[in-house]
């Protein structure tokens, strides 16, 4: 959370041509309810099996920039069915970089404790193995607008054989 998935993500979308889609947002819309919502009265399991199941559905249409929740890439299943069917891109962000992004924001389920910073700082130490396995790294810096990061993700999309080529041709 904070490393830009939504602003890169659309930005990425726009220089691609294709749409851009938040799975965070598919799953409100299939609920009718916000992720905080879902995760207040439900639970994160239930949670994560709807985020899995839009997955499937989403990733089996057509070309698309999909941004997914933080959580979504540390199921085995999810990584798999990303890589896939299409790339995985890690957007990897500094705990500092993230936290500026994200201590004023009240819509983080997860950072709902007595000390979110040290929660995200957590949360990023233990997920940052997995997310490693994402087809590209894209490292994120402040001094980085959005459209210079979705600039470096169009530069390591272009460097992967067979990635652009298959949607220009």
């Amino acid at each position: 959370m904070g490393a830009g998935k939504t602003a890169v993500g659309q930005a990425l979308a726009r220089l691609l041509g294709v749409p851009f889609i938040d799975s965070d947002d598919e799953i409100e819309r299939a609920a009718n309810m916000t992720v905080a919502e879902i995760f207040a009265r439900d639970g994160e399991a239930f949670f994560r099996g709807r985020e899995s199941q839009i997955l499937d559905r989403l990733l089996a249409g057509p070309p698309a920039v999909l941004s997914t929740g933080g959580g979504a890439f540390l199921a085995e299943a999810n990584r798999r069915m990303i890589h896939d069917r299409g790339v995985s891109v890690w957007l990897k962000a500094s705990v500092d970089l993230l936290w500026s992004r994200v201590r004023h924001k009240t819509t983080r389920p997860l950072l709902r404790t007595d000390s979110p910073r040290e929660t995200l700082r957590t949360l990023a130490e233990a997920r940052a193995p997995v997310y490693a396995e994402a087809d590209l790294v894209v490292e994120g810096s402040a001094s980085y607008s959005v459209e210079d990061m979705a600039r470096r993700v169009m530069a390591a999309l272009a460097a992967r054989p067979g990635v652009l080529e298959e949607r220009e041709g």
